[in-house]
């Protein structure tokens, strides 16, 4: 069961609230940082979460990566991604891209219109799967599940919620699920109890955005907000009268491995790390095409 009546549902406590700090990535991009390293800890299996904003000819031109997966969700616009294996396709408002990265990916990430917003999510693949073989799945907005009550709308990107489950298949058992409450509405929405949860606000009225529980002081658009371990999941209101709350919750079974992460390399030590930068400058061990490609 995916949302529980209010009465006998406790919230999951607010531990932690960050406002996203714009900062420039790529080439001439600029993103929201929601996660960084300092959240890693409590955020595991998470590495990092950016809301990006980008406009040609700004992009993500051909970079590397390795030991995780990324999780691009498009709002606004499209992206088109293409990558050494001969893989290309556009991603538009709606759509998903779940990229493995695992043993190594070359790809860019390039803007398809005028304004391309979105999300990305890195999720961290444990010390076992971090060398497989890359692999994507890419839903359209058309195959991510939907469900509706009381005013509360859910797109269950990956796994359930008011009874909806998602067809993707996380290695990291994760959820990643976008809201969006009706004036007055509210949500509580079941987490395990072992995983670590957050959730990210893409659009609130002034005072709507409530978490953990209903006296909580609101929260503004680009913010993270942290929950605290607990057995019953979150409760989330929308105090305003007049405009609906959107936002993203997001939770994951923690690996408890550690962490050393290089760029766009993660690994659980300095020893891999060094391998992995090697690999990529002599083009070895899943590299094998970074010599030849380059992306069109």
């Amino acid at each position: 069961m995916s949302s529980s009546s209010s009465q006998d549902f406790v919230s999951r406590p607010v531990i932690k609230k960050l406002l996203a700090k714009r900062q420039n990535e790529g080439a001439g991009a600029v993103v929201r940082r929601g996660i960084s390293r300092s959240e890693q800890k409590i955020l595991d299996p998470f590495l990092m979460l950016d809301e990006f904003s980008v406009s040609p000819p700004a992009g993500f031109p051909d970079h590397p990566h390795r030991g995780f997966e990324t999780v691009t969700y498009v709002l606004e616009g499209g992206i088109t991604h293409q990558d050494f294996k001969g893989h290309k396709g556009t991603i538009y408002a709606g759509d998903v891209q779940w990229m493995t990265a695992g043993r190594g990916i070359i790809h860019s990430e390039m803007p398809e219109e005028e304004v391309n917003t979105g999300l990305q999510l890195w999720i961290n693949l444990s010390s076992n799967e971090k060398m497989i073989e890359p692999n994507y799945q890419e839903l359209t907005h058309t195959d991510i599940p939907k469900a509706e009550q009381n005013g509360v709308e859910v797109k269950v990107i990956a796994g359930e919620s008011l009874g909806v489950q998602s067809p993707v298949y996380t290695r990291t058992p994760t959820m990643f699920l976008d809201f969006t409450l009706q004036p007055g509405a509210q949500i509580h929405q079941d987490v395990p109890e072992s995983w670590n949860a957050f959730a990210y606000v893409l659009e609130s009225g002034e005072g709507g955005a409530v978490f953990g529980s209903s006296n909580s002081s609101p929260v503004s658009p680009h913010n993270v907000v942290v929950f605290g371990k607990g057995n019953d999941g979150v409760s989330v209101w929308n105090k305003s009268t007049s405009k609906k709350l959107r936002f993203v919750l997001i939770a994951g079974e923690p690996l408890g491995e550690p962490v050393v992460q290089h760029g766009p390399f993660v690994m659980n030590t300095q020893a891999e790390i060094d391998m992995t930068i090697e690999d990529y400058q002599y083009g070895k061990n899943g590299f094998e095409m970074a010599k030849y490609w380059k992306s069109q």
